[in-house]
């Protein structure tokens, strides 16, 4: 049996319409925006309303586009399960972590869309518009990259750091928008080729998200992790976890820490003949043709491509 590794993407993913089709084809996927859409009504949203008929400015909403995402990706997933497709690792880029955990019965999918619900709105709250920044530096190595965020968080006072390891020639910056624009100056010195501000709500997987953290944390405890039934690697560590209470403590640290795609991506590359990128896009299946060649990536981002996956 050939091994396959399951993706889970992240925000950014996200499009209007997305799943109405998936819904409209596969029953399994209709009970999971039906599972969803109840496990939200106390919030007054409907994610199957927003994600099929909602606008691409509704989806951009940070606590939107997470469960939207989620939820898509959990829909997919259980039309693979149905007819027979199993992964032997799972891993997700920030966002899609949940939904390998969901994936793995380490948390069910009622709970996990709530917590990303509150996730993205604590993410979304934790610093003022306007006051933090993103951007993705094409062109050098990500430890270069790394080490001139250490640079001008010294020398500044403010926060910045590297927040996504993409692919070898792509990493993410976060932090203050006054110290993004100055590392994404001195990034252009060293030779990037560009510094690309990202239209983003907030500095996600850096410091400044510390309190997003805080208010997460008891929602985390309170929450139902079970031990995994297939290994998810973790963003924070690169560590093929199965403990349900090493699945807590990676999402909680996950929050302010960077996400270790590349890593990821190289070890999973190692231990499987392929992949499938299970949801919405196919941003991750691009970021893997340029972390591991090779490595063959199949997409699901609506009913057609699945689909056609199925039928081999």
């Amino acid at each position: 049996m050939v091994s396959l590794a399951f993706l889970f993407p992240g925000q950014g993913s996200q499009s209007a319409g997305m799943g109405r089709d998936l819904a409209a084809t596969f029953p399994e996927a209709r009970a999971v925006y039906d599972r969803a859409d109840a496990a939200l009504a106390p919030f007054r949203l409907s994610i199957s309303k927003v994600s099929f008929e909602g606008s691409e400015e509704e989806l951009k909403r940070t606590a939107v586009t997470q469960p939207a995402i989620l939820v898509h990706s959990v829909a997919v997933f259980e039309v693979l399960k149905a007819r027979g497709l199993a992964p032997s690792l799972l891993a997700g880029h920030s966002l899609g972590e949940w939904s390998a955990l969901v994936a793995a019965g380490c948390l069910p999918l009622e709970e996990a869309v709530v917590l990303v619900h509150r996730r993205g709105t604590f993410m979304q709250e934790a610093v003022a518009v306007g006051q933090g920044a993103m951007g993705a530096v094409i062109g050098l190595d990500g430890p270069s990259v790394a080490a001139a965020c250490e640079e001008i968080a010294a020398a500044s006072g403010e926060a910045v750091s590297a927040a996504n390891f993409n692919s070898p020639e792509q990493t993410v910056i976060a932090g203050t928008a006054g110290a993004v624009a100055k590392v994404s100056e001195l990034l252009k010195q060293r030779g990037a080729k560009r510094v690309l501000p990202l239209p983003v709500s907030a500095p996600f997987h850096c410091a400044l998200m510390k309190p997003a953290e805080e208010q997460l944390s008891p929602f985390l405890d309170a929450a139902s992790f079970a031990d995994l039934s297939v290994p998810v690697v973790t963003n924070v560590d690169v560590l093929a976890n199965l403990s349900g209470k090493e699945a807590r403590e990676a999402l909680r640290r996950q929050v302010c820490s960077p996400v270790r795609w590349v890593e990821t991506v190289e070890r999973l590359a190692r231990e499987t003949e392929g992949a499938i990128e299970v949801g919405p896009g196919t941003v991750l299946a691009g970021l893997a043709k340029r972390i591991a060649k090779e490595w063959p990536v199949r997409t699901t981002s609506d009913a057609e491509g699945l689909g056609r996956l199925l039928a081999g």
